[in-house]
């Protein structure tokens, strides 16, 4: 009973069209093993892939929490290291990696951390935690004491005529 409560909530039932945004979608989890069911906490391991729309991440272990309750869950995955792309709206790849992503529906937040990375639009941001709002599209970067927050801007090209 307990297992069907978990799944319950964390596979709530949504009605998607291709317009929709990927927030907006449901979540699909693929992996080689699910080798833990607690109560409101589900483990997969080895080659984990979890889909959103276009959102992806690849992660060797997926740790889902559902004891907040329904919209509430939160994936934590780890890897060596966890990757993660999604297509913009404007059709540009969003790409980053880290050794542990965590993501929270419900705020539409995807934390990264240790040897946190991003791409988007051609510039890249590097930090030991990195928060990006994947509705907004925003982000924030924290160092720590070994390792500073770095930016690498690419500038647009130019088509002389």
């Amino acid at each position: 009973m307990k297992i069907k409560l978990v799944f319950a909530l964390l596979l709530g039932s949504a009605n998607v069209t291709a317009a929709q945004p990927d927030y907006t979608q449901q979540i699909q989890i693929d992996a080689d093993k699910l080798v833990s069911v607690q109560e409101n906490v589900l483990t997969y391991r080895s080659n984990v892939v979890i889909t959103q729309g276009s959102l992806q991440m690849k992660a060797d272990q997926l740790e889902i929490n559902a004891s907040a309750g329904k919209g509430k869950e939160v994936y934590t995955a780890t890897g060596n290291p966890v990757s993660y792309s999604q297509l913009l709206e404007n059709g540009q790849p969003v790409t980053a990696q880290a050794s542990e992503m965590r993501y929270e529906p419900s705020t539409r937040t995807l934390t990264l951390s240790g040897d946190a990375e991003l791409a988007q639009s051609g510039s890249i941001v590097k930090a030991s935690v990195i928060r990006y709002n994947v509705e907004k599209q925003q982000l924030s970067a924290e160092s720590n004491d070994s390792k500073r927050v770095t930016t690498i801007f690419t500038p647009e090209e130019k088509n002389n005529p």
